[in-house]
Parts: structure tokens; C-alpha cells; sequence
């Protein structure tokens, strides 16, 4: 990242008015429990699960919020639809075992070890939808919080990181993807989306640029 890049970044990183958003970092998604061994696979890889704790570390230190968004499933499946293949994937497992790896008031609704959460985090679940900000009050805390830029880590570049990214900006909010911090599968194809479409949504940072930023 040159001069100008970096004057852009620190324009839009206002600490008061910053948050952080992780996407799914939970260990249903990213943990042992996890269906998409590959996806699991690709965040050890790439180290997200570390470079997403130490900007949430940092970002508390600087008092910026950390918000972390998950996905959770009701236990009996009641409003479970399957209109798309992710969510049929999802009933069919239920019908077959009884039960998901994110289901509510299972391990695999909690986040990994490397988010906390600390007291001060904020946990936005949502039960429909693929986009942290269906049906939940996502939004709305972060009006109230006056919030206008989001720094966004998590998985996966291939849908929920993709889905945060247009309803955040179809919202107004600036956003600011943290290179280092997302992945997808496979992997070639993950990088042509940062590359080649999200970089039109929104800002691309490494974690280290991102905290230069808030320096």
C-alpha cells in the first residue's frame, strides 16, 4: 500500500466511529465440528483465525468496538428452509443425525478460542439468512453506536464474506477487508473475488496496514 492508499485507509478509520466485524469464526464453521474440512484447511493456511485475534486485540486497546457475527441453527428446525444448495446441505444432515454442527447451545455456535469473547465484544447470532445483517439487530447497533466504517475478517469469501460486504454497503457503511484475515475455496478463485470484485465494495488492507491505520 503507497502514500495515497494509506491516507485514504487512516480517512475512513476513525476510531470513534470504526468496529470490527468478524464473520463466522466459530467452531462449527472453522472448528473441529466443521462440514468444510477444505474451508477449515484454507483458514489454518492463511493463519485467519490468528490474524483475526490480534486485530481484535488490537482494535480493543485503541476502544474499538469488536462485533462477531454468527451463525446458529434452532435445535428442533423449525423455519429451515432448502431453496439453495448450502441450506438443503444443512437440512439434510438434520434429517439425517438429528442435529447441525452450529446448532444453538452447542459447541459449534461458539466462537474460537482466538476472539475471546472479551466483555466488551458484542455477539450478533442470526437463524436465517446468509447475510449477518438479515434479521438480526446488527444494523441498528451500529447506527446507535454511530458507527460508519467496518474492518471485516472471517469466512467465507465464497458467500458470507461476500454477503456482508453488499448489505454493509447497500447500508452506506464504508468497509475495509482485511486481506489477511478472509479466505474462501478454492483458493485461486477466493483471491480473483478480492482482486477483481470486492476490491470494487470496499477497501483492501492487511491486518498490518489496518492497525497502522488506527495508529
Amino acid at each position: 500500500m503507497d502514500d495515497k492508499q494509506m491516507a485514504r485507509l487512516r480517512s475512513v478509520m476513525d476510531l470513534k466511529h470504526t468496529a470490527v466485524l468478524t464473520m463466522e469464526l466459530q467452531q462449527g464453521v472453522v472448528g473441529e465440528g466443521a462440514l468444510m474440512k477444505a474451508l477449515v484447511e484454507e483458514v489454518d493456511r492463511v493463519g485467519v483465525r490468528t490474524t483475526a485475534g490480534r486485530l481484535c486485540d488490537e482494535a480493543r486497546k485503541r476502544s474499538i468496538r469488536v462485533v462477531h457475527c454468527v451463525a446458529e441453527n434452532r435445535p428442533d428446525g423449525v423455519g429451515e428452509i432448502e431453496n439453495c444448495k448450502v441450506f438443503a446441505m444443512n437440512a439434510r444432515l438434520r434429517r439425517e443425525t438429528g442435529t447441525t454442527p452450529i446448532d444453538q447451545g452447542t459447541p459449534g455456535a461458539l466462537l474460537v478460542p482466538e476472539l475471546g469473547p472479551q466483555p466488551s465484544d458484542v455477539v450478533v447470532s442470526r437463524v436465517h439468512g446468509l447475510s449477518p445483517f438479515t434479521q438480526t439487530s446488527l444494523d441498528q447497533i451500529f447506527r446507535n453506536l454511530d458507527i460508519k466504517t467496518l474492518v471485516v475478517t472471517g469466512v467465507s469469501v465464497n458467500l458470507g464474506i461476500f454477503g456482508t460486504v453488499m448489505s454493509a454497503v447497500d447500508l452506506g457503511y464504508n468497509v475495509v477487508i482485511v486481506s489477511d484475515g478472509v479466505c474462501g475455496v478454492p483458493r485461486e478463485y477466493a483471491e480473483d473475488v478480492l482482486k477483481n470484485s470486492l476490491s470494487l465494495l470496499a477497501t483492501i488492507a492487511s491486518a498490518d496496514e489496518a492497525i497502522a491505520a488506527w495508529n
